[in-house]
């Protein structure tokens, strides 16, 4: 594993439209190697922000036929980095869409992908309930890449709010968690920087969290604030939330290493039986008990 990852975050306001996100996503691309970046990494929705049924209907495609991903693509070979997509809407066996990530290497190939697996369904106070999975389906994998930079726990947006899955990932090695986001402006407010730096503590792990900001062409805003916090839950780097931006940063990765040493939560975890006492004649053999367990988690 190599000593030190450059990596260049983007934050974006994406369009309803592949062609206007390819623009931006080239001109990111070009950034990131004129700042010696290794990677680039992009926030969810990158390929395509839509809301309209039909008109995104028009443009979603396979994966071999999206454009952004082809051309995130492209813009890895063309400069030799690697690059994180974010995401972008492909089309789902059952009629859907999966929201689609891809981990390309520096030679323009696809080395890792990733849908969605927690989709946004939820009852904000006041406001329109999401029903994200009306339009889409969940991933059913989570997903470790390997990369000269240690392993890469890989997950989108909403999927923040699980914890286990980050401990598995952690349990698996990872050094960095992607979150690429699109989080609302309510939801960001209130609990977007702490969750980030929650992940990034409890598991010790760089998080990179490139995110979307700001009045959208299909009627949303999004929260932005990209944030890439460190092992020991310092952030790092936070581009605010009022316009699209990108940072480069070195992340020295023996800070990975340094901070599970000195707390090892991930060695001290230990099983431990719940016993719900609230349930009349419980015993420790209850059918109530339930185990809770320190290795993976489904």
């Amino acid at each position: 594993m190599t000593e030190m990852l450059r990596v260049s975050m983007v934050q974006m306001t994406s369009h309803n439209t592949h062609a206007e996100n390819v623009k931006s996503l080239r001109a990111a691309a070009e950034q990131a190697a004129a700042d010696g970046a290794e990677m680039l990494a992009l926030p969810e929705a990158a390929g395509l922000m839509d809301k309209d049924k039909d008109h995104a209907r028009a443009q979603i495609t396979e994966e071999g036929d999206d454009p952004y991903i082809a051309a995130c693509r492209e813009e890895a070979a063309r400069h030799g980095i690697w690059v994180h997509s974010g995401s972008s809407p492909i089309k789902a066996p059952d009629g859907r869409y999966l929201n689609h990530t891809v981990l390309i290497d520096p030679a323009g190939e696809i080395v890792a992908r990733y849908d969605k697996i927690h989709l946004f369904d939820v009852f904000l106070d006041g406001r329109t309930p999401t029903g994200e999975s009306n339009r889409y389906a969940p991933g059913q994998e989570a997903v470790v890449a390997q990369s000269p930079y240690g392993p890469l726990g890989l997950s989108i947006c909403y999927d923040l709010r699980f914890p286990h899955l980050y401990r598995d990932y952690a349990l698996a090695g990872s050094t960095v968690l992607f979150i690429p986001s699109a989080f609302t402006v309510p939801t960001g407010r209130a609990h977007w920087e702490v969750l980030l730096r929650a992940r990034a503590i409890e598991n010790g792990a760089y998080v990179i969290a490139a995110a979307q900001v700001g009045n959208h062409a299909d009627g949303r805003v999004t929260w932005g604030h990209s944030i890439i916090v460190s092992p020991w839950g310092e952030v790092l780097a936070d581009l605010g939330g009022e316009a699209p931006g990108q940072v480069t940063l070195d992340l020295p990765l023996d800070a990975v290493a340094a901070a599970r040493r000195q707390i090892p939560n991930l060695q001290n975890a230990r099983d431990y039986i719940l016993r719900d006492l609230r349930v009349e004649g419980t015993t420790k053999n209850s059918e109530t008990d339930q185990k809770s367990s320190t290795g993976a988690m489904t």
